[in-house]
């Protein structure tokens, strides 16, 4: 029987590395990309073999164009066929600045691999799903990983705020486009999950979550978002396209 593949992006800490593990476990292939070199996430691929997960690294970056076409070519190289994409790749600003203060380069930075760079890596990844026999119930399932931000404003990091209702909309756009096709399209809202990227403010959200802000009252951890990601993949949804899960503890919930 042909095993499924899945491809991960920013999938060597924190919230993507929890999703390629998962998806292993769950008994896809994984092609796993991130920035860094091989050697720099060894630990991490060491779990993934010791877990019995068939894997293969691939260092790129999804901004830019030629690694987008590589990234595409090595995993069809390396598993035949891609079933499963994850566009978990994202960064936020390196500085964060009042919304009068944001520069043109830190917008272009963040829209270009947040937004631009999900949109034509999902194109190239889509058109490859269409040339696959379609062997299961569905011919390939996209997930993106947003944020909360999709739809929260924060006016110290005005370009993420943008660069992640970019990525919703073009969840709606591929669903759109793809439904016919026998691809389905989701996307996942995480809120506050202890990663790297949320370190910097942690005194921050824990004061929030001491304050009862978040109505389930605790960190989000990045196998809560695996979990969403491993029931959206499977053959659960099969009537559903286009839409998108809140992963953040209630936090979107309006309060009186």
């Amino acid at each position: 029987m042909t095993k499924k593949t899945a491809l991960v992006t920013g999938a060597s800490r924190g919230i993507g590395f929890a999703i390629a593990r998962r998806l292993g476990k769950d008994g896809y292939r994984v092609a796993l990309v991130a920035t860094g070199p091989e050697e720099k996430n060894r630990a991490n691929l060491d779990i993934l073999t010791e877990d019995g997960i068939e894997w293969k690294y691939i260092q790129a970056n999804i901004g830019d164009s030629s690694d987008r076409k590589r990234i595409v070519k090595e995993t069809i190289d390396a598993f035949g066929r891609i079933d499963v994409l994850v566009n978990n790749a994202g960064v936020a600003p390196l500085v964060r600045a009042d919304l009068l203060d944001m520069s043109e380069e830190s917008f272009d930075r963040v829209i270009g691999i947040n937004t631009k760079g999900n949109m034509f890596l999902t194109q190239a990844v889509a058109k490859e799903m269409l040339k696959q026999e379609k062997l299961f119930k569905k011919r390939g399932t996209i997930i993106n990983i947003s944020s909360c931000s999709a739809d929260v404003s924060s006016t110290s990091r005005g370009e993420y705020c943008v660069s992640k209702a970019g990525v919703s909309m073009l969840t709606k756009l591929y669903a759109d486009r793809l439904a016919s096709e026998g691809i389905r399209v989701h996307e996942i809202r995480p809120g506050v999950i202890a990663t790297d990227m949320t370190s910097v403010v942690t005194a921050k959200y824990d004061k929030m979550i001491e304050d009862g802000v978040f109505p389930i009252a605790r960190w989000g951890q990045p196998e809560d978002i695996a979990d969403a990601v491993s029931a959206f993949a499977s053959d659960l949804f099969l009537y559903t396209t286009g839409n998108y899960i809140d992963v953040d503890g209630g936090c979107h919930i309006k309060r009186l």
